[in-house]
């Protein structure tokens, strides 16, 4: 069970986890090293708490208009490269007994799919995942209702399926909306397109400068899991929010907690910082110093230490 690829497997590890309360970390990645740096957290709390089978997601974007992850995992920008070897390089770290993290059980997650952009991903590349988020917050709200509703009956015996009502903050690019009906039109969007999770507008804002920034709304939060009766809402955005924020927020209903730009963000320049260190051993042509290595390394390790504090607040010490 290194890696679960079906609906069947997922929605019970879903159900294991908000039974115990825990809220899934959704950790994002963009290159081998950081998909890396997210099974050793895993792997590290795992064995702090004594947990067999520590079960996160590991999730990718496409072909998302404000940040194509896969197109970064290599120097060609491929998207299909990008994606089927960030798939090939999670087996042969976690895929079995024997393997480096074989204590992990990853959840493939696709991020952000848009329908036309990202169709491979979207239908033959389901073989590779656990859940997708179909995307269609660009499109008028007809279209996003019909289009996710047949895409869940064609597609939702295969995967677990994560909607978006309408466009979510972007840091520079988007502002969320505020309405006083958002909880209203929420219940009636999930009803009518039967997914299994809403990425809901809690106030966060994506692909944040900085952490504190935004109000999370618990008690939209609350409204939201009461009208729809069950928890299944999905944060993103939770870069901006503080770690005390985002504390016991399964008790609001929220189920997945999707990151990625604070890690990123504070490993490199944590990265950066070591390297400016190891300078004059650069300029003196010391090997070890100068090797990409290690500040890939650096990288890792700063990434994985910020993980770590994430599952702790995430509640993953109560599967223990």
């Amino acid at each position: 069970m290194g890696i679960i690829v079906n609906r069947e497997e997922s929605l019970k590890c879903m159900e294991m986890l908000i039974e115990k309360k825990v809220c899934m970390a959704i950790f994002c990645t963009a290159s081998h090293w950081n998909t890396e740096a997210i099974l050793l957290a895993a792997d590290r709390f795992a064995r702090k708490y004594e947990i067999d089978r520590i079960p996160i997601a590991v999730a990718m974007t496409l072909n998302y208009r404000n940040m194509p992850q896969v197109r970064r995992v290599t120097y060609s920008g491929d998207t299909k490269a990008g994606f089927l070897s960030i798939m090939e390089h999670m087996r042969v770290l976690c895929g079995c007994e024997g393997t480096p993290y074989h204590r992990v059980t990853v959840l493939p997650h696709l991020d952000h799919a848009d329908p036309a952009r990202d169709f491979w991903a979207l239908t033959d590349g389901l073989s590779y995942l656990s859940s997708v988020m179909f995307d269609m917050q660009a499109y008028s709200l007809e279209d996003n209702i019909n289009f996710t509703k047949e895409y869940v009956r064609r597609y939702g015996h295969k995967v677990l399926v994560e909607g978006v009502m309408e466009q979510l903050a972007v840091e520079g690019i988007h502002e969320g909306r505020k309405d006083d009906d958002y909880v209203s039109r929420a219940e009636k969007y999930c009803r009518t397109t039967g997914v299994d999770f809403l990425v809901a507008d809690l106030g966060t804002e994506q692909q944040s400068s900085s952490i504190g920034k935004c109000v999370y709304l618990a008690d939209r939060a609350r409204s939201l899991t009461k009208s729809l009766g069950r928890s299944m809402l999905v944060l993103h955005g939770t870069s901006c929010l503080t770690e005390e924020q985002i504390r016991n927020i399964s008790n609001d209903g929220v189920v997945r907690v999707n990151m990625w730009t604070r890690i990123a963000r504070e490993s490199g320049q944590y990265a950066a910082e070591k390297l400016l260190e190891r300078m004059p051993k650069i300029k003196s042509g010391d090997f070890e110093a100068a090797e990409s290595r290690q500040y890939i390394y650096d990288s890792i390790e700063k990434a994985a230490e910020i993980m770590e504090g994430i599952l702790e607040v995430l509640g993953y010490k109560n599967l223990a």
